[in-house]
């Protein structure tokens, strides 16, 4: 039996759920049970502003039953006898001027997240909580639709607005999961494609109107709206890649990175005005980018950030959407499709990942639910004054838990090979680039910053017990000890970290006039003293070639001749020493300018000799360098590494060799680092026999002067630099040779 209804809330709700205040609406609308005089019985309502008619189906088979109105602001209400129980149900509603529509009431449907769910994240364990918060596309209770989901602990009210209710915060309220911090509603009969922010109600009344911090896609920049994705639609083909990837051992496996800026790499329109016109798309760059880096022998590319950022020259360094590919190139389906097509081609995908700190942008984590949530409240320890952002509250369980989870979201949903970690030093300092009095010492009267040291160590923890064979870099620019140290035995569980010391040494190093590098040696030697203490990649990065610190080959001392020798040189000298090896793009260009994130490289230059001949030098550097196990089976073992003389200063020669782990793999590298050649210049060698010519970077097919041995030669049973045997060189100015002994 239906009993009409005049209005059973009381007068105090019903001023709140009117006025959007109410904390949640599941308290008041959809079923509820009451008793009524004639026994037990159920009460449904629904808040439709704009309505004048409404009717409830489905609660009865085959009845449309009418539902009164009983506050004009659009609360309808209906009493059904004998009720307890009512299943999810649909609300037939008469906006007036011949608009009708049919839909499931939100309010009807239970709780989709589990309170397990809810318990691991708090615990900040929940390493799976990217595919229950923010906005999936589901079914419940057999009705499919969008389940949004937001932790927002101190937020008055959250709701759910978009195109799909004219952005009203009053239409759809989210329930509260209560000790949590979550709020969720299950909306049916939405779906992909939908655009949508969280409006939160702060405890001070404020209206704050914030993108989702799980967001998978977001509109392009300027504008800020999320928009629902379901990611489970792509059909991957790299089952055999990930196979194989989960039984390497990268540290005995070569490694050429070829670090990229997707907007600035090649344009499609080189005349457009804006940049964003001219950008590869990720399906373009995987037509054009990857059989390039195929091309040039590179098995990496490293990509710097690609999460969602709204500011264009930050690079992607000042996130906004963490669990979002940026909407620049594409959609995240697209993005996926470039990493698939770099797995078909042999090609491991490297990530720049950015959870050291995050901007300011009001739409986004910044005081995300009117309290400082994600980033501490004292701006002793939540201010990051070099770039004025905001850093993560690592202490916070469930801070901890959003970052650890999206490390491990870039190596499931999109198939990443490894995470090069920005700004470690930034997290493991408290006093990080601040001033005496500027920072709070932590628990010991230290300086560090033991909550991201442990979620370093959780993170590492996760990625390697998750995904065999993947890889995380640290850019970590102090001597702390043991990044790469695994945490099991007291380290912080990197498996690389990248030796910025050597690319300031070096980069010092060969910016001086070679008259004066003799009192400069020690620069070009020094990292040996310590190259066996990590695992270190030896980079020439972005970072390097920006911000008035002059592009490589500028950097170079000497006439046109001189700086594209010199930079070859300099190529040479960090191939041949043990470390896996990054190169920012532009480098193999030999571009002179500096680079520019909105302006593409300057290809141009490819039609002149000298830097098509360096080009051409990384392309056979890279062929070298995969085919030789010499160059990277002991990276980081001792063993891998001898010196043969370094200590001719007034020359400027060096020279090493470099082992594999198979006896019969050697290789000698000398270099010369003046612009004199060296005749009759003999440098020891381990054995007798002939030594062919790997590579000689004066080659006239390289832009050099052609001398050099012309293929090689018989080593003399001479004893020299203590070694059994010699050779005898002429060795060119401002090059390098690679010489190898011929199996006997």
């Amino acid at each position: 039996m239906i009993v009409k209804s005049a209005g059973t809330l009381k007068p105090e709700d019903l001023k709140v759920l009117l006025s959007g205040e109410m904390r949640d609406p599941f308290d008041v609308l959809g079923v509820h049970p009451v008793d009524l005089d004639s026994g037990p019985g159920v009460v449904v309502r629904a808040f439709l502003p704009g309505a004048r008619r409404a009717a409830a189906l489905d609660l009865d088979p085959g009845i449309e039953t009418r539902m009164p109105l009983v506050n004009k602001a659009g609360l309808f209400e209906l009493i059904l006898e004998g009720k307890r129980e009512i299943a999810p149900y649909r609300l037939r509603v008469d906006f007036g001027a011949g608009l009708t529509s049919t839909f499931y009431d939100c309010y009807s449907f239970s709780p989709v997240l589990s309170e397990y769910d809810l318990y691991l994240f708090n615990q900040g364990n929940h390493y799976d909580i990217y595919q229950k918060l923010g906005a999936h596309v589901i079914r419940h209770q057999g009705i499919s639709g969008v389940l949004f989901a937001v932790w927002a602990p101190s937020a008055a009210r959250v709701s759910v607005v978009g195109d799909f209710n004219q952005w009203n915060g009053r239409r759809h309220g989210m329930r509260f999961r209560g000790a949590s911090g979550v709020w969720e509603l299950f909306v049916p009969q939405l779906g992909q494609g939908l655009l949508y922010k969280f409006e939160i109600r702060t405890t001070d009344g404020t209206i704050l109107i914030k993108s989702d911090p799980f967001a998978f896609c977001f509109e392009k920049r300027p504008r800020t709206a999320c928009i629902v994705y379901d990611l489970s639609r792509f059909q991957w083909t790299d089952q055999g890649w990930m196979a194989s990837r989960s039984a390497q051992a990268p540290l005995t496996r070569p490694m050429a990175v070829y670090e990229v800026h997707l907007g600035s790499w090649r344009w499609h329109n080189r005349e457009a005005e804006e940049p964003s016109k001219a950008w590869l798309t990720y399906r373009e760059a995987a037509e054009q980018l990857v059989p390039y880096v195929k091309e040039m022998g590179f098995n990496y590319i490293e990509f710097l950030p690609l999460a969602e950022h709204p500011f264009d020259a930050s690079w992607g360094y000042q996130v906004t959407g963490y669990y979002a590919a940026t909407s620049r190139y594409g959609t995240p389906d697209d993005l996926r499709y470039l990493v698939d097509r770099c797995h078909a081609e042999g090609i491991g995908v490297i990530l720049d990942w950015v959870p050291a700190h995050f901007p300011r942008d009001s739409f986004a984590l910044e005081y995300f639910d009117g309290t400082h949530l994600y980033e501490h409240a004292d701006p002793k320890q939540g201010v990051q004054k070099d770039w004025d952002t905001l850093v993560f509250n690592f202490g916070r369980n469930e801070v901890k838990n959003f970052l650890v989870a999206n490390a491990l979201f870039w190596l499931d949903a999109y198939h990443i090979d490894g995470l090069r970690v920005d700004a470690v030093a930034a997290m493991l300092y408290l006093d990080y680039s601040r001033d005496e009095g500027e920072w709070i010492p932590n628990r010991y009267g230290g300086r560090e910053n033991l909550d991201a040291i442990e979620f370093i160590k959780t993170l590492n923890t996760q990625v390697f017990g998750r995904f065999p064979g993947a890889i995380t870099i640290a850019e970590e620019s102090t001597a702390w000890p043991g990044v790469t140290r695994p945490v099991h035995l007291g380290g912080l569980g990197f498996l690389f970290k990248w030796n910025m010391g050597w690319m300031h040494d070096m980069l010092s190093f060969m910016s001086k006039d070679p008259i004066h590098r003799r009192f400069h040696m020690d620069k070009l030697t020094f990292a040996l003293l310590y190259a066996f203490h990590e695992n270190f990649i030896l980079p020439l990065s972005h970072d390097e070639v920006v911000h008035g610190k002059a592009s490589l080959l500028s950097k170079m001392p000497g006439d046109d001749w001189q700086k594209f020798a010199n930079l070859r040189l300099l190529f040479g000298y960090m191939y041949g020493e043990p470390g896996k090896k990054t190169l920012f793009m532009g480098g193999e260009l030999g571009q002179w300018s500096e680079w520019k994130h909105d302006e593409q490289l300057p290809w141009d230059l490819l039609q002149y000799d000298m830097h098509a001949g360096l080009q051409r030098l990384i392309q056979d550097l890279n062929r070298l360098y995969l085919s030789e196990p010499a160059f990277y089976e002991l990276d980081y073992e001792p063993a891998g590494f001898e010196w043969i003389d370094f200590r001719d200063t007034d020359a400027s020669v060096v020279s090493f060799i470099r082992r594999g782990r198979s006896p019969g793999e050697t290789l000698v590298f000398i270099f010369n680092f003046t612009p004199v050649p060296r005749i009759d210049y003999r440098i020891g060698v381990p054995r007798e026999g002939f030594y062919r010519e790997l590579m000689n970077s004066d080659a006239a097919c390289y832009g050099g002067s052609n001398m050099g041995l012309g293929g090689g030669m018989t080593a003399d049973p001479k004893p020299w630099h203590n070694q059994p045997c010699s050779v005898s060189l002429c060795i060119s100015p401002l090059a390098m040779l690679i010489l190898k002994p011929e199996a006997v």
